[in-house]
Formats: structure tokens, sequence, C-alpha cells
């Protein structure tokens, strides 16, 4: 990636170290974070989803970026955002995917947002997408805020059940956001 498109003043989006798998598994294992998943994870569960996306940057040079605030001076590991190729047996794939996970002290200040900017733009200017989507539980109100600040549109009628939560889990319900090229443009 090129240096200067994956950080602001107030964050920058990095490859992975192994520094950053005990940050990211108590943010796994924090219940507010995981709300809108079908439960916290376990400590090796985590480490399983670190070694997944390093993998998948490795191997493709993009994904979910560990994400760092630089507010207090020093680096501080929030979470992950970047782009993502979901799994083929939901409805809208093949398709790529932008995502966040932030740890709860770095709620609510735009991180994000700005974050997930920085990571539109290489999916629309450097990989060539035509088209970037964004699923979430629907009573993740938060991610949707989010979704919307980016500039995405829901799509109602795509809103689907995610095949990967159990049945009558609350969480199954999941809407659909899409962001195309042209309306992005218009946007950064």
């Amino acid at each position: 990636m090129p240096a200067g498109w994956l950080a602001t003043p107030r964050l920058r989006l990095r490859p992975w170290t192994a520094a950053d798998r005990a940050p990211f598994a108590a943010l796994n294992a924090d219940p507010e974070v995981m709300e809108h998943f079908p439960a916290p994870l376990t400590r090796a569960q985590s480490d399983a989803i670190a070694d997944r996306i390093t993998s998948l940057i490795d191997e493709r040079g993009w994904g979910f970026w560990a994400a760092d605030g630089l507010q207090d001076g020093a680096p501080r590991f929030m979470g992950f955002v970047g782009l993502h190729t979901p799994a083929p047996e939901l409805p809208f794939s093949p398709c790529v995917e932008i995502g966040w996970r932030l740890a709860r002290p770095f709620w609510g200040q735009g991180l994000a947002t700005e974050a997930a900017r920085l990571a539109l733009r290489v999916g629309f200017e450097l990989l060539g997408q035509r088209e970037i989507v964004a699923f979430t539980a629907l009573r993740n109100a938060r991610s949707r805020a989010v979704m919307q600040r980016l500039g995405m549109r829901e799509c109602p009628g795509e809103a689907f059940e995610h095949p990967d939560v159990p049945l009558g889990h609350p969480v199954r319900p999941h809407c659909l956001y899409r962001l195309r090229r042209e309306d992005w443009h218009g946007m950064s």
C-alpha cells in the first residue's frame, strides 16, 4: 500500500504484529464490543482470527489491517479496519466488504469512520472495486451510523439471515449497505 494512504493525524492502519494479539483478545472478550456477534471470543478463537487476517493480508496485500490510535502521542492498538472478501454463501457474494471492530475506549470519536475512509480509498482507487458493501446485525445502530456517514446506502430488500449465526439468535438478522465508486467520488 502506498505510504500516506493508511494514516491520518489521529490513526494508522498497518500490518499485524505479535504484540497485537493480547489487546485483540481483550477486545474480542469484551461483551459490549461483541454485543452484535453470537458471543465473546476465547483467546484461542481470537488468535485464530488474527492468524486468518494476517494470512489473507500476506496473500493479497490488503485486508482487515490492525488499527492504531495516535491521539496520546504513542500508538495504541484500537482494533481492525479494512477490506475483506466475505464467505461465498452470503446472498450478495462475490463482493468486497468494508469492516471494523474497535475497542470501547475508541468509540464515539469518529475513528471508525475516519479509518474506513482510508480503506475505501484503497478499495476504489488501488484495487479498482466498482462497489464495496458492508453488513451488520439489524440492531447494531453504531455500525449502521458509520455506514451512513461513509455515504453507503442501505438495501432493505437485501436484508438477510447470517448463515454463521445460530437460528433464532437475535443477531442473525442482518442488513446490507452498498457504496458504488461513482457515489464515493462525490464524498472524497
